[in-house]
């Protein structure tokens, strides 16, 4: 399953938000999102825990908990929605 999670402090990076889900369960892969041009994190990232049950237990566990002074929002990512944002235009 893969899991959003937002509202992360800037500080946060790949190893340690693995580190906070491993408790949970087996993860399969985190990483934070940063900016492309900046190279800052954006404050939500990505975790993915093959285990649906554990992942489940993740997220009741860890949405809204306090993590470095910031409570995270943790849920089931949703695909993406295409809203041509960041996308090119044909100009005629």
């Amino acid at each position: 399953m893969d899991i959003y999670v937002g509202n992360l402090p800037y500080s946060v990076n790949a190893d340690e938000l693995r580190n906070v889900f491993s408790p949970y369960g087996e993860v399969a892969d985190a990483k934070v999102i940063s900016d492309k041009y900046s190279g800052r994190s954006k404050g939500f990232g990505f975790v993915q825990m093959p285990n649906n049950e554990q992942a489940e237990q993740a997220i009741q566990q860890l949405n809204d908990s306090d993590l470095h002074g910031r409570n995270i929002k943790v849920n089931q990512a949703r695909p993406r929605e295409n809203n041509d944002r960041g996308g090119r235009r044909d100009r005629y």
